[in-house]
């Protein structure tokens, strides 16, 4: 199957990288997320359709050939990634071949607290995992998990992980509109996410066509929802929608107090300052009363 390679995808936080699915033959999912671009698929619990590891190191092999220089290995699939039941065998021979290239995995983390998949996970250089809820009832709704999926286990799984994880963990929140961008639902996602503490977070919504009817939020509702959440999380706004919000003229007072509350990437300060006030910005900044951050490839200011 030569479509187990895609890309290279040129990503701001994760270079040029290269995707690996996992399942590209159809959808293999223990979720049928409501925004999903994919055609809704029932949900399960293994893959029925498994490519062997031969197979799928031959593509990544002619895929490195191919193509020089890729920051990043994704790996990804029609569904969830670590349904996949050799994922373990998998990454020790990836681990084998790709010099000096990153791995990275982008899982539901419907199956973080299986012993198995966290076995698998330790090997990669960065985990990506997706919490769109914080309780059961958003999970069902919204993600549409097959039965017996916990919100509570997956919490417990994820916090288990990060104690035994030497690698990047990043969070995904995708937003959607009347769904899980209530303040009662960002409230329980940061008080969890400040017990694990991941290296970043990042927040983002819809923005290809769903499988349902269900809309984005705006880039000025993930930007108020950004400010929901604590500001010692660093929290990576990932939106490609910014023309919605206006820039505004803000003074030195306003820009600090504005760091202070959350630290902002260079694309929220273009987005939100007018060019008066990005001067201003520069000039805080060369006073040293505004300092950057760096996490996990993505540069964060905030108040010195």
């Amino acid at each position: 199957m030569n479509n187990i390679i895609f890309g290279p995808i040129h990503s701001r936080r994760f270079g040029k990288s290269l995707g690996v699915d996992l399942s590209p033959g159809k959808k293999q999912c223990n979720f049928d997320c409501l925004y999903c671009e994919l055609d809704p698929a029932k949900t399960m619990t293994g893959q029925d359709e498994v490519l062997s590891v031969e197979e799928i190191i031959t593509a990544i092999k002619k895929g490195l050939q191919e193509h020089e220089d890729i920051d990043f290995l994704t790996i990804t699939a029609n569904g969830e990634p670590t349904l996949y039941p050799h994922l373990n065998e998998l990454i020790d021979e990836i681990n084998k071949i790709k010099g000096s290239t990153k791995t990275l995995i982008l899982s539901n983390a419907a199956t973080i607290d299986d012993p198995k998949v966290q076995k698998a996970l330790l090997k990669f250089d960065e985990v990506k995992l997706s919490l769109d809820c914080a309780t059961q009832k958003c999970l069902k709704k919204l993600d549409r998990s097959h039965s017996g999926i916990e919100v509570e286990n997956i919490k417990q799984g994820m916090l288990a992980f990060k104690k035994r994880y030497s690698g990047a963990l990043v969070i995904e929140i995708l937003v959607v509109k009347t769904l899980n961008d209530k303040p009662e639902e960002i409230e329980a996602l940061n008080s969890y996410l400040l017990k694990l503490q991941p290296t970043r977070i990042d927040i983002g919504t819809i923005d290809r066509p769903p499988a349902f009817d269900v809309k984005p939020v705006s880039y000025e509702e993930l930007l108020h929802i950004s400010h929901l959440f604590d500001s010692s999380l660093h929290v990576y706004i990932a939106s490609r929608k910014k023309a919605d919000i206006s820039a505004s003229s803000y003074s030195d007072e306003q820009i600090l107090e504005t760091l202070r509350k959350r630290p902002l990437t260079i694309e929220d300060i273009e987005a939100l300052f007018d060019e008066k006030s990005q001067k201003r910005f520069q000039d805080l900044l060369k006073e040293e009363k505004i300092k950057s951050v760096e996490t996990n490839g993505v540069k964060f200011y905030k108040k010195a």
